[in-house]
Parts: structure tokens; C-alpha cells; sequence
């Protein structure tokens, strides 16, 4: 049997899978199909400072290949999560896990950050930077590597566990982003978030999304992600966590010999919620297959 062991900034993971935040909740609805305890760690749901509503109904629809969703962070606040959530998830998942953030201000980054920092079965923080910059204009943080460089600062200064910056896809160059993250002192880069994409109903006329837009997910954006991952992997040295759209343990070792040390899944999830669990039992007969011992020797091997 194949090693399936990575490592993650210095932890060790049993495998590459783990499942993309917004995608498995906070892993204890999952435990009731499953021992999530397979997974390799998982990422979970969008964390801010405040709680949060969401966007209006509807923010789900469907697309070819994929899925839109339009969700705008439904989440109760980093008080909650680490008073309520944490302490649920901690009956059922075993190993540190991924605190994914989400802010609207660098000093909101820093502040849940800094508390989730604090809890002691967070392993990885997971800084979103597709969010709004409300005190810059709107535009993303994940759009400019100022801004980008500047969140990884603020976070890495109060922080003293691995930072990991999720990326945005809805940029012209991702490249110069990631360097520009590296540079401030990110651990590693998670890649892509969904990619902005709409979808209108005929009969009405209008768009399907209450929102209008959404994020595009599932296996139409994997090539683009693959693509993104290559290139990111060219430029910094930092682990790269690969996702977009990977459903099937092929799809791992693609998005690993482009350049991924771990790989998250996320809308096959939503469509299978044994997904990662059947992905992890397939990997080793893929890996003989195409004749891999160690999974952790193919990353960058297509460079």
C-alpha cells in the first residue's frame, strides 16, 4: 500500500485530502455519515468577528459541471464558534484543524485571528482575502498584492500558528499575489476560491441569484485551477494547497504533480458527503496504478 502521509507546515497529515471551508460545516454533521477522522484535516466554515445572516434567498444555483452559490458568509461570529462550535467538534474530530477567517478591515482579520490563534485544536489559520475591502472601495483584498501583503502582515503579527492565504481567481495575474503573500510572511497559499459567474432564469428574465452573482464551483473550474496552481508553484516556495472542482483521486494526484502539497475538496461535498472519505479510499489504487509509492514525492513532478 502507498504512503499517503504530506506535511503541512510542519504537521504531519495522514493524506492530502481535506475538505474546502463552506463546504463541510464544522464537521460534526459529517461524523453522523462517517468517521471524519480519515480526513487528513479539514477547513472549516468562514469565520468573522461579527455573526452574520447571509446574502437573501436564493443564493444556491445550479450550473453546468458545477454550482453557484452566493452565501455571503452565514456564519455566528468568532465568539460563538469558539464557545459552541470548537467544543462539538472537538468530540468527534481528533486532530488540529483548519480556522478559516473571513474580514472586512485588516484589523478585523487580525482580531479573529488572533482569538482562534488562542484555541488549541486550530493547527492552520486560513485567511480568506476574497472579501470585500470596506475600507478600501470594495474591491477585494485578494485583488491587489498590496492589500494582500498587508492582511498576511497584520495576521502574522499576532498569530503563531502556520497562516495560509486563500486566493482569489478573479484576478488577471495570481501569480504576483501569492509572491506578494510569501513576501509577508504567509506559511502557504490555499487555491482557487470559486470563480464570480451568474446564471438567468428564462421565464423570468432576470437573475437567478437574489445576489446576482455568485462563485462558480465544482469540475468546470478544475482546469483553471490546475492551471493556477502550476503557475503559483513556478514562483514561490512556500506549499501550495490546490482546489477547484477536484472530485476523484486522479484529480489529487493532477493537482499534486502541478504543484499541490495538500489538496481540498469542496462542491463534491455538497453533491456526495462521502466524497473525501471514497476519494481517500480510491488514492491507493491510483497510486499503484500510475506507479507511486510516496504521494509526498509527486508534488511539482510535472515541472
Amino acid at each position: 500500500m502507498g504512503d499517503l502521509n504530506v506535511n503541512l507546515c510542519g504537521i504531519e497529515l495522514d493524506n492530502p485530502i481535506i475538505p474546502a471551508s463552506g463546504t463541510f460545516g464544522y464537521g460534526y454533521e459529517f461524523a453522523e455519515l462517517y468517521d471524519i477522522n480519515c480526513l487528513g484535516t479539514f477547513s472549516f466554515k468562514g469565520t468573522t468577528l461579527e455573526s452574520r445572516a447571509g446574502n437573501p434567498l436564493p443564493r444556491i444555483a445550479e450550473g453546468n459541471a458545477g454550482m453557484l452559490n452566493a452565501v455571503g458568509l452565514q456564519n455566528p461570529g468568532v465568539d460563538a464558534v469558539i464557545s459552541e462550535e470548537l467544543p462539538k467538534l472537538a468530540k468527534v474530530f481528533h486532530k488540529p484543524v483548519i480556522a478559516n477567517v473571513s474580514g472586512f478591515s485588516v484589523a478585523e482579520y487580525a482580531e479573529v485571528c488572533g482569538r482562534l490563534d488562542a484555541e488549541p485544536q486550530v493547527g492552520w489559520l486560513e485567511v480568506n482575502i476574497s472579501c470585500p475591502n470596506v475600507h478600501g472601495g470594495g474591491m477585494s483584498f485578494g485583488t491587489d498584492p498590496k492589500a494582500a501583503a498587508e492582511v498576511t502582515r497584520a495576521v502574522k503579527r499576532v498569530t503563531t500558528k502556520p497562516v495560509i492565504v486563500k486566493l482569489s481567481p478573479n484576478v488577471t495575474d495570481i501569480v504576483s499575489i501569492a509572491k506578494a503573500c510569501e513576501n509577508a510572511g504567509a506559511d502557504a497559499v490555499s487555491l482557487i476560491n470559486t470563480v464570480m459567474s451568474m446564471r438567468i432564469d428564462l421565464k423570468t428574465r432576470r437573475p437567478v441569484l437574489a445576489n446576482t452573482t455568485g462563485g462558480l464551483s465544482g469540475p468546470a473550474i478544475f482546469p483553471l485551477a490546475l492551471r493556477m496552481v502550476w503557475q503559483v508553484y513556478e514562483t514561490v516556495k512556500i506549499p501550495i494547497l490546490g482546489l477547484g472542482g477536484v472530485s476523484s483521486a486522479e484529480d489529487v494526484i493532477e493537482m499534486m504533480l502541478a504543484g499541490a502539497t495538500a489538496v481540498q475538496v469542496g462542491a463534491a461535498n455538497l453533491v456526495d458527503p462521502n466524497a473525501c472519505r471514497d476519494i481517500i479510499e480510491a488514492l491507493p489504487k491510483a497510486m499503484e496504478r500510475y506507479g507511486i509509492e510516496k504521494l509526498s514525492d509527486i508534488t511539482g513532478g510535472a515541472h
